[in-house]
């Protein structure tokens, strides 16, 4: 548990000294990315996320020496790199365990289900007319149609 809560506390510093970069273009380098946010600081990574097949998808994070720096970086947020407009924020820190719960909305078109409805005359096993004791516990939906 002590592990843990360093490990958690040097997560957070480091995140203190980094910034999400939204919609960056496919094409960009992590290196053209570092020189874009140079101006405001040193930058000590860059981390581009790529999904299981490799291509990126879209959106990195720079991590600075300091933490003024993030400061300034958020100035570049609608600045332009490889001609599209980037989101620049702070970093968030990941919390483990607090994931968001979102109630699942109700759909309009569906109708709600009944418990149970048990087959009329259809066997539980298999296809068709084949467990006659089921139609014999149905006798008023049979009677009808089979005699």
């Amino acid at each position: 548990p002590a592990a843990a809560a360093t490990s958690q506390a040097n997560r957070e510093e480091v995140d203190s000294r980094s910034i999400f970069v939204g919609n960056v273009d496919y094409s960009c380098t992590p290196e053209e990315v570092q020189q874009h946010f140079q101006s405001c600081g040193t930058v000590n990574r860059v981390t581009i996320r790529t999904d299981k097949y490799g291509q990126p998808k879209g959106y990195a994070y720079v991590e600075f020496l300091e933490a003024e720096a993030v400061q300034d970086a958020l100035l570049l947020n609608e600045s332009e790199l490889h001609g599209r407009q980037l989101k620049v924020t702070a970093k968030r820190t990941n919390i483990p365990g607090m994931k968001q719960y979102r109630p699942r909305r109700s759909n309009p078109f569906m109708q709600p289900r009944d418990p149970f409805m048990a087959p009329y005359f259809f066997s539980p096993y298999g296809y068709g007319f084949s467990n006659l004791n089921v139609v014999k516990l149905y006798p008023l939906c049979v009677a009808g149609r089979f005699q």
